[in-house]
């Protein structure tokens, strides 16, 4: 894929399913105060499933991504799997150098194929910080990620906000990139599983 933000959102997403299906952690709350783990990581699939199906071709899932299944008979770690491999080739077909790609974003209906790959890759790397920080793995959301992601943040989350992304938290005079990303999508990257 020659998206390597993308790969590296993708790469995060698969790594923080796996140790969180190993652990059997997956009925445990995330900074998506509503979800579990297993929710959140349903919801990031069928997110991915729909960047496929706009960018390429592929087919959504069989649920409502924002109403995610606490279970589904395939299984949290073989849905994963599929969505990144759906993205995957779907953003192998695309032409970076393209005037734009469509997207599935309501506000935003046509992007530049690096920002839309980067908006892309900014759902899978959030979700990815979610899962990880409500299972206790190291948050796989990097400075050098963080600062890759947030042109994408900014020319979007603005429209998608009280539906994907929460107000913005105030900025903090000691934010790395990744807690002032974080802290742009309404996330308090100092979360923990007990509120502490």
């Amino acid at each position: 894929m020659t998206f390597t933000v993308l790969t590296t959102a993708l790469d995060a997403l698969r790594h923080v399913t796996t140790v969180a299906v190993d652990t059997d952690r997956l009925d445990d709350p995330t900074p998506c105060s509503a979800w579990t783990v297993a929710q959140v990581l349903f919801h990031a699939a069928g997110d991915q499933h729909a960047w496929a199906s706009t960018v390429g071709s592929g087919s959504l899932p069989s649920y409502d991504p924002f109403n995610p299944p606490r279970q589904l008979d395939g299984g949290v770690e073989n849905t994963i799997a599929k969505a990144i491999e759906a993205a995957s080739g779907a953003w192998a077909g695309v032409d970076p150098s393209a005037a734009s790609v469509s997207t599935p974003l309501p506000p935003m209906p046509e992007m530049a194929p690096a920002l839309a790959a980067a908006t892309c890759a900014l759902d899978a790397a959030v979700h990815a910080w979610d899962v990880a920080v409500a299972t206790g793995q190291p948050t796989p959301l990097t400075a050098a990620l963080a600062e890759q992601l947030l042109p994408a943040a900014r020319a979007t989350a603005e429209p998608l906000r009280g539906f994907a992304y929460a107000p913005a938290l105030p900025v903090q005079a000691d934010d790395d990139p990744a807690s002032a990303l974080l802290r742009y999508l309404g996330r308090n990257p100092h979360w923990t599983p007990d509120g502490t």
